[in-house]
């Protein structure tokens, strides 16, 4: 039996917002309830609502910059830095500039819409 798995199929998670979502691992590609991985893009001026997640998320910026509301502290990340943002933290995910932010998004344990906790 091997002692690897490799994603070649990513599951790309329906949205209507343009943003672009493979998830490698996790709840909805391979059933891994422990740890999600997704390769994202968000367009530009592309934003989510505020959410109180219930699991820890780590953001990688690989292209172009990603704004983050952090308990109303604004922060903004650019190619080449990270964040992880503890569960339970309110925070609200947003690329207001005029180009694409491409990025990597880990989620421990693994993503759910539910457990996101995102506000009407």
């Amino acid at each position: 039996m091997k002692q690897y798995f490799t994603q070649k199929n990513p599951f790309i998670v329906p949205t209507n917002d343009g943003k672009l979502i493979e998830e490698h691992f996790g709840n909805a590609s391979n059933g891994d309830s422990n740890i999600s991985i997704a390769h994202m893009i968000a367009p530009p001026h592309w934003s989510e609502p505020f959410q109180t997640p219930e699991f820890d998320e780590y953001t990688y910026i690989i292209k172009g910059k990603k704004q983050f509301i952090i308990n109303d502290e604004k922060v903004i990340l650019e190619a080449g830095q990270s964040i992880k943002i503890m569960k339970n933290t309110r925070v609200q995910y947003s690329n207001p500039f005029d180009e694409p932010c491409e990025y990597i998004a880990v989620c421990t344990p693994a993503f759910t819409i539910e457990a996101a906790n995102r506000e009407a």
